[in-house]
């Protein structure tokens, strides 16, 4: 899914510490047929290849559970993606957090050991899927990993928005 890679690279372009990013996938063609104002833009590229529309406006909430629980995608859209950015510590770290959501994202933060990343994770209705991870403290386009189970929960969770 070639469109994953073009709209990780089109998120890291904007640089770092940007919110959660969701965009719908849809095949250039059917794209073309719906909105004929893009019809000579996408006249050049595969019809049957897909192209991301990034969801602007998409709302501030503390918990992607919670939003994504409540998404839902018209027949029209093949797929999602989702980027977000995370912040990754090593098992130990996580032992003696804080109950407290808040103050445990805190201790994360400056815990010595931790790693910014930034995950998009794309799905499409048939089932396909992939994610792809990029750490800040490598960033650049060739070190960025691929890989089906990196986020297996983001996965299902974005799955499950077209049921």
């Amino acid at each position: 899914m070639s469109c994953a890679v073009d709209t990780e690279q089109h998120v890291a372009a904007a640089g770092w510490d940007q919110p959660p990013r969701l965009f719908a996938i849809a095949r250039n063609g059917d794209i073309a047929r719906r909105e004929p104002a893009l019809a000579k833009q996408l006249a050049r590229v595969d019809p049957d290849a897909y192209s991301t529309i990034e969801q602007e406006g998409m709302p501030s909430t503390s918990s992607l559970d919670s939003m994504l629980g409540r998404l839902a995608w018209p027949d029209e859209v093949d797929g999602v993606a989702l980027a977000v950015e995370r912040i990754v510590v090593p098992p130990e770290a996580e032992r003696d957090l804080p109950d407290d959501p808040e103050k445990a994202a805190e201790a994360l933060a400056v815990h010595p050991d931790h790693e910014d990343v930034r995950l998009l994770v794309a799905v499409l209705r048939d089932g396909e899927s992939v994610c792809l991870l990029r750490q800040r403290k490598h960033d650049s386009d060739d070190k960025v990993a691929i890989g089906k189970d990196i986020a297996p929960g983001l996965v299902e969770a974005l799955r499950a928005t077209f049921s």
